[in-house]
């Protein structure tokens, strides 16, 4: 393993960034670009594990640095991204592989002052990912619940997600074991779920992952850790490690993401724009 350090500057993760989506054949999630960039630049879990901020949010450095470099790109005019998360490389530029970092932000920031210029209010100035939702929601969770209300937010969540059967136990001495349910899948057939959930403001260790696989055994088909922070690469690979039951990991970003998705406690409000058809009134 090869030592770092330092964090990796936005600008420096540019063409990592780049040299991702094309590896993953021009478009992924944040969460693929992410795990590619880390193991590219052979980032340590020490490093990769920095938190931003972890008082607002679960983001560690890294994606913050990430967010960022996304967004210069995109101004830049060579990525853009869906409203589900996917990011691309926009068809025109799929033969561009390598930039020069110093170029992109020379010119995006020139780009931004000529925007402040003739529109000062329509200038973000944080990148898209950071919404202000999210820190607000990152606080909820992890400062304004208890853990008992936490972990019914989660039951709820599963049985809106078509769980059935959900219970929190949460007994002392269960090997962490915070609830179960079972989900089925067509009509047909159907899994014994047991979870773990936890607010946490780092990040969850392959040891963590381990020590819940070892309560899982003969008890349930797959497991579910659910957690405000975010899991280290080890975390992720214990995870879906073969020959082991398997888990599936979901950390305070996919957490918010479900709760907007399900609207729970999340209210999204659309702004109505009115536009007139003038040749509809040529044509009557």
């Amino acid at each position: 393993m090869a030592k770092h350090v330092r964090m990796p500057q936005y600008h420096e993760l540019m063409n990592p960034l780049l040299k991702a989506l094309h590896d993953l054949g021009g478009s992924g999630s944040i969460e693929e670009i992410s795990s590619q960039v880390s193991e590219k630049l052979d980032l340590p879990d020490e490093v990769l594990t920095i938190p931003h901020d972890p008082s607002k949010s679960s983001q560690t450095e890294l994606e913050y640095r990430l967010a960022w470099a996304r967004t210069y790109l995109k101004k830049y005019g060579l990525i853009d991204n869906s409203e589900r998360g996917v990011w691309a490389v926009v068809p025109e530029k799929r033969g561009v592989t390598t930039v020069d970092p110093q170029d992109v932000v020379k010119t995006v920031r020139e780009m931004i002052r000529k925007e402040r210029e003739e529109q000062p209010p329509t200038i973000p100035e944080l990148p898209e990912e950071t919404e202000t939702w999210r820190t607000k929601l990152h606080h909820v969770l992890t400062k304004d619940l208890s853990p008992d209300a936490f972990e019914r937010l989660v039951k709820r969540i599963l049985r809106e997600s078509g769980f059935v059967q959900v219970e929190v136990t949460g007994r002392t001495g269960d090997g962490g074991i915070d609830g179960k349910g079972i989900v089925r899948v067509g009509g047909l057939l159907s899994f014994h779920v047991l979870f773990q959930c936890k607010r946490y403001q780092g990040s969850v260790s392959a040891g963590a992952i381990r020590d819940f696989r070892g309560a899982l055994i003969g008890r349930a088909d797959k497991g579910l850790f659910v957690t405000t922070g975010t899991f280290t690469r080890d975390a992720m690979r214990e995870a879906t490690r073969d020959g082991a039951t398997p888990i599936d990991l979901m950390d305070g970003g996919q957490l918010a993401d479900k709760l907007k998705e399900l609207r729970l406690g999340i209210k999204t409000e659309m702004v109505e724009t009115v536009n007139v058809d003038d040749e509809w009134f040529k044509n009557i």
